[in-house]
């Protein structure tokens, strides 16, 4: 295989593969809301197979997952894992129709496709899949064999990954996993990361009952002289668990199972200081300061290798405009805990349940929404190496990070198939989970250049 041909080929059918791609995020795929899931299930399918592969939906107990193959007889597989669905936009503000695919100048990146689902991470897939076509119609033949696993429940947690690699555990066997991700900043440095934390997701209730508070409605606030509120219960069951400064978790016992970042962790903290710059996260998120008063690679340890508590979402009583003074029957909120090695979901769920209790909040219900385990390799490892090497080739030094902070269900492979992965590719976007989601045009073809690259090297790893 020739990728220098594949690249020239990808830059001479451009313009078509951008079309594509324009197509692919005009599919709504709403998880948390049921909308168009099947169309774009089948839509995934629809693609492996015009690539010459199978393609299959393997039904689970939500939304199907999707499995495709591409066998050449090669020696070696790649699994490629992704996602179809992507968040809600009901309530943001958007430039453009929000499932349009619009191309438009977009800030201080040129010429972007601005559409939910560009970024995170449908906009890799279809790259993915137009970066296998690229190699098939130059070469005629892959040099790999190529697998997908694609799951339209990313967005809630993957509730049913599990089951479906379960059911599909023979069909998946690989070498490696690949998850198509773009990785470069808003300078145009590129981030490789070696690993995601895990996840606990939780919803917190208090409901009025026998230890007070109303029980059936809502009622008057004057009856707050006499009657206790579970809003107040809520608040001060979630000021608990964390310090006034957001920088130390106060649940009993979390830090026990925390792992120490190793040798190979903390050299390459070292090695990020001579690139990484804080301002370009402060610039990304729109925020002024970070919570910590650390710098260089102490913030960067704090911030990858311990656990985080946050506050997705929180609600009770009125909170329409005017005026309307009333007793609550009910507080809720949503939280999420991202787990570091060797946090497990179950033994933090546990020890939540057991700090409430011991400061007398067991009016607080815990309603597990998903929880998952997180995921890590080595600089080392092969497939790290040919993701390095595709990224050295095309003229790009990475920033190489231990961890991310972020979360995916890696641990579905690594825990459960004994799979080493890799993620990314270049290509810059950005906003995801936000309104005006985008992707850079220029990005999303060398995302295409990097992954053929990419692939070129796993196969060049057999020897």
């Amino acid at each position: 295989m020739n990728p220098v041909v594949v690249n020239d080929y990808i830059d001479q059918h451009f313009s078509e593969h951008l079309s594509i791609t324009q197509d692919f995020v005009r599919q709504p795929s709403i998880s948390g809301e049921g909308i168009g899931m099947l169309e774009m299930a089948e839509l995934v399918a629809k693609h492996i197979r015009m690539l010459g592969g199978v393609a299959e939906l393997i039904p689970t107990a939500g939304y199907p997952v999707v499995f495709g193959q591409i066998d050449t007889g090669a020696p070696r597989t790649l699994l490629v894992y992704g996602m179809y669905d992507v968040q809600p936009v009901v309530g943001e503000d958007w430039l453009v129709p929000p499932f349009g695919g619009e191309i438009i100048p977009f800030q201080s990146f040129g010429e972007c496709i601005v559409s939910r689902g560009i970024m995170n991470s449908k906009g890799p897939m279809i790259g993915t899949i137009n970066a296998i076509d690229a190699i098939c119609k130059v070469e005629g033949k892959l040099p790999v064999n190529i697998k997908f696993i694609v799951e339209g429940e990313e967005e809630l947690g993957s509730i049913h990954l599990p089951e479906a690699v379960q059911k599909a555990k023979q069909k998946l066997a690989a070498d490696g996993v690949f998850f198509p991700f773009y990785s470069q900043d808003l300078t145009g440095k590129v981030v490789m990361w070696l690993g995601v934390k895990g996840l606990v997701f939780m919803e917190l209730v208090v409901e009025g009952g026998e230890w007070g508070g109303p029980t059936t409605r809502d009622v008057h606030g004057m009856n707050s002289g006499w009657f206790a509120s579970p809003a107040w219960v809520l608040i001060q069951a979630l000021s608990s668990m964390l310090d006034q400064s957001q920088q130390r978790i106060l649940i009993d016992g979390i830090y026990d199972d925390v792992r120490k970042p190793n040798a190979e962790d903390m050299d390459l903290l070292r090695k990020l200081m001579d690139t990484f710059d804080p301002n370009t996260q402060r610039k990304d998120y729109d925020v002024v300061r970070f919570k910590y008063d650390l710098d260089g690679a102490d913030l960067l340890q704090a911030y990858l290798f311990e656990p985080s508590l946050n506050i997705d979402g929180i609600g009770s009583g009125h909170i329409q405009e005017g005026m309307k003074t009333i007793l609550p029957r009910e507080a809720r909120a949503k939280i999420d805990i991202r787990l570091v090695p060797s946090m497990r979901p179950e033994d933090v769920y546990q020890k939540v349940r057991k700090h409430l209790d011991n400061r007398g909040f067991d009016q607080v219900q815990i309603r597990p929404q998903t929880g998952y385990l997180w995921a890590k390799g080595s600089v080392h490892d092969p497939i790290n190496q040919a993701m390095l090497k595709a990224y050295t080739s095309l003229g790009f030094e990475p920033e190489v990070w231990p961890l991310m902070a972020g979360c995916v269900p890696f641990y579905a492979f690594t825990d459960e198939l004994g799979m080493p992965f890799t993620m990314g590719g270049l290509g810059h976007g950005g906003r995801q989970h936000s309104p005006n989601e985008y992707a850079t045009v220029e990005g999303i073809r060398l995302f295409e250049k990097s992954v053929v690259n990419f692939i070129h090297n796993f196969k060049e790893a057999e020897k």
